[in-house]
């Protein structure tokens, strides 16, 4: 039996790796997906074949997933529940469709993942590999193993002498990506509990961002972002640009509780300082250059992309009409916003674009030639009408 694993390197699939080897008399090659995760690729080939991998895969991602991923979801101005611009369910997408790949390349019997029985991931990458792959097989360990907590794989981990780098004493999970880190587990299972200030990766603590403001101009082309600050840089490095200045000005550290797909309430802290800033400043691009109700009406489909996005339906045929029809809508979302960041804060202080449908003349306070007010009077009584037939009626809503 030959199998392919989503390999990370982490506690979880590390053990996944060596357990599905012994259980299934397998054939593992390792797959890594590098979308960002910095120094956390370091030795990863020579830690998977020392933990069983015959053989390891590691795709260095990182433009596919801004490009074709981050970007689009960016278009559609996607947050879930308010707060989490989804950087853990965005990647998961594009991580099983290489899985898929390789799993083909290699004539594997299956794909191995290390999601757990009660989260959302287990259903990101499934749905993904059974739309692009409907006949393979999936095994996840974590639905079907004895292990019942992280606890007992950093007991298997030390018995089994496979290297690890987290502890009783800290028990985090992390995911880590170009749009966010996320952490999970341990203290954070108590939502009153403050998070402590070590759980920084990707931000720096307030009292240590400098005080003083930071400027920064991104360039938008259709809804996409081409330059930060006059500078054209490839999609992968716009998001790692705007992370940088996010970071070192405190941006973007999210604290939430969020409702999985699952069913279950789960607290999560997240890191996200290129895209809390990227998510404003396409904003302010789309007020000035957007017609009024295409940006009401794609703004109604935002609750329902984002649930698409984090429910695992990427790769679905309604997500995709969306798509298409947001595409449409950024035709003109073309121009300049300056963002200011300062300890925390991530304010708009500028936008700019040929096609702005923002005219002073008409939006003055004061003295114009355009704008005749005296017509308003007409406007707000033929808005009226209804309400003045209504309570005409004998339908008495107020008294």
């Amino acid at each position: 039996m030959k199998v392919v694993v989503a390999y990370s390197g982490g506690l979880d699939t590390s053990v996944i790796l060596k357990w599905v080897k012994e259980k299934y008399k397998a054939e593992i090659i390792a797959f890594c997906a590098d979308v960002g995760q910095e120094e956390e690729l370091d030795g990863l080939e020579e830690k998977a074949k020392k933990t069983g991998a015959k053989k390891c895969y590691i795709k260095d991602l990182t433009e596919e997933f801004a490009r074709d991923f981050i970007f689009p979801m960016m278009q559609a101005n996607a947050i879930y529940e308010g707060s989490y611009l989804l950087g853990t369910s965005i990647a998961r997408p594009l991580i099983a469709k290489h899985l898929v790949e390789i799993a083909r390349k290699e004539k594997a019997d299956a794909i191995c993942h290390g999601a757990t029985g009660k989260g959302n991931d287990q259903v990101r990458f499934e749905l993904t590999a059974y739309a692009l792959h409907p006949e393979i097989k999936v095994i996840a360990p974590w639905r079907i193993w004895d292990f019942k907590s992280r606890s007992d794989l950093i007991k298997y981990a030390e018995k089994s002498k496979i290297p690890i780098s987290v502890s009783l004493k800290k028990p985090y999970s992390m995911d880590r990506n170009l749009l966010h880190i996320s952490f999970e587990g341990g203290i954070l299972e108590d939502p009153w509990s403050e998070p402590p200030e070590d759980l920084s990766v990707m931000t720096l603590p307030l009292d240590k961002t400098p005080d003083k403001v930071e400027y920064l101009t991104i360039a938008f082309e259709k809804g996409i972002p081409v330059k930060v600050n006059g500078k054209k840089l490839s999609p992968a490095n716009i998001m790692r640009e705007l992370n940088r200045a996010g970071a070192r000005n405190g941006v973007g550290r999210i604290d939430l509780v969020e409702n999985r797909f699952v069913g279950m309430k789960s607290r999560g802290v997240y890191e996200a300082p290129g895209g809390t800033i990227l998510h404003a400043a396409h904003r302010a691009m789309e007020s000035i250059t957007m017609d009024r109700e295409v940006m009401h009406l794609r703004d109604s489909w935002i609750p329902y992309y984002s649930k698409l996005v984090y429910n695992g339906f990427w790769y679905a045929p309604e997500r995709e009409v969306i798509q298409t029809a947001i595409k449409e809508s950024q035709k003109f979302v073309t121009g300049d916003v300056r963002v200011k960041l300062y300890r925390g804060n991530c304010r708009i202080s500028g936008r700019r674009s040929k096609y702005s449908l923002y005219d002073p003349n008409i939006a003055t306070f004061e003295k114009d030639s355009v704008y005749n007010q005296a017509d308003a009077e007409g406007f707000i009584k033929l808005n009226a009408l209804r309400l003045r037939v209504l309570a005409k009626s004998a339908q008495k809503r107020y008294k």
